[in-house]
């Protein structure tokens, strides 16, 4: 998927730690362009697996191909469902937010332009990377506490944005792979669901959002209510649609192509070129 020319001028780092409890630890694949010179923007890549399974290999070849565009990029893992509920996942994911921003002298990063993106479950942690800044509950103690975890722009992919909703709230194929993940079901955890849903904590100072969803995915992968309040507090934010594809399109090249089609250039604007950001939509 990604050719072997286009790896040949990437720099990589394996198996950073970035986050340790107790004995346990988490690891990032950091990848650069060899010949950028200078602090580059960073985009934290989250991988999929419905917040149970998965690791930081799964969404390697995002890493790859976005570090080619001239990011630097680190795919991450996350504790699991199995090992613990939320908000564990979105602690990991701050907590690499946190590293890497500690660090940018030593990966080269510009820290003041991170993004992330990422799919399923990973679009959906990515998308509260963006709306929670500063919520205590959800920051965790994975390391350097004292650096911020806000995010500048990011790019949800086949996510959930609201987990109060009523498909949340009914039994499902779906069903059991969120209660495992947030301990319960919404009326039994309401607190839980709404403190993991993205759309609660948006607020004027978030950043700009561009998701990305397969046609025949979901409807709620659209975040209609997500880009209408976004819309009203004036925060740039798009919708692609990738035409026939479904939930998992990342693994077909043709929809990968457009997924980098429609990421790529927003993440340009947002994270490289400020001067150029307007506030449009496309659909």
């Amino acid at each position: 998927m990604i050719p072997q020319t286009t790896l040949d001028q990437l720099d990589e780092q394996l198996d950073i730690t970035f986050a340790q409890y107790g004995e346990r630890t988490l690891a990032m694949d950091i990848y650069r362009p060899k010949q950028a010179d200078g602090p580059l923007p960073a985009i934290i890549c989250i991988h999929g697996g419905g917040w149970g399974k998965g690791s930081k290999i799964h969404h390697r070849k995002v890493a790859q191909a976005l570090a080619a565009e001239g990011f630097v990029t680190a795919s991450i893992d996350y504790r699991l469902s199995g090992e613990a509920i939320f908000p564990a996942h979105i602690h990991d994911c701050k907590a690499a937010v946190r590293y890497l921003r500690a660090n940018s002298k030593q990966y080269g990063i510009d820290a003041d332009h991170i993004g992330a993106i990422g799919h399923s479950a990973g679009g959906h942690l990515a998308a509260l990377l963006a709306t929670s800044a500063g919520v205590k509950e959800l920051e965790g103690d994975g390391g350097n506490n004292s650096v911020s975890s806000a995010i500048q722009a990011v790019v949800p992919m086949g996510g959930q944005t609201d987990f109060l909703s009523q498909r949340n709230r009914e039994k499902s194929a779906s069903a059991s792979i969120w209660q495992d993940f947030l301990g319960g079901s919404q009326d039994e955890v309401r607190e839980t669901y709404r403190l993991a849903s993205p759309l609660a904590h948006l607020d004027k100072n978030d950043p700009p959002v561009w998701l990305i969803t397969g046609e025949k995915d979901d409807p709620s992968t659209r975040a209609e209510s997500l880009r209408q309040k976004m819309d009203e507090f004036g925060i740039l934010n798009g919708l692609t649609i990738i035409n026939d594809a479904p939930h998992p399109f990342t693994v077909k090249q043709v929809w990968f192509d457009q997924m980098m089609d429609a990421a790529v250039p927003f993440f340009e604007r947002t994270l490289r070129n400020q001067t150029a950001i307007v506030n449009d939509r496309q659909e």
